[in-house]
């Protein structure tokens, strides 16, 4: 049920540790950081690499859109090939 009129755009992310990872593939995962019109406990879709090759806590800018899955409800996606500028 992907959302075609969602305009991609340049938006912080973060790692974290969740304090439960059920239904959850991995230990550490990426969300949006705080105060740019997102919840926090949105999902993001991206590259593994900011999950698995920084510590947990580096922000990182990507470009990504809003969309959503049938039956999982909105995430941000970003292409895993797709630049990334590590924040720290």
């Amino acid at each position: 049920m992907a959302k075609p009129d969602e305009a991609y755009r340049m938006v912080v992310v973060e790692s974290f540790r969740p304090s439960s990872t059920s239904g959850l593939h991995g230990g550490i995962h990426i969300r949006p950081a705080a105060g740019q019109g997102f919840p926090t406990t949105l999902h993001v879709e991206c590259s593994k690499k900011l999950s698995k090759d920084y510590p947990v806590g580096t922000k990182f800018r990507i470009q990504a859109k809003l969309t959503d899955r049938e039956g999982s409800g909105e995430y941000l996606y970003s292409h895993f090939s797709w630049p990334v500028e590590v924040l720290k």
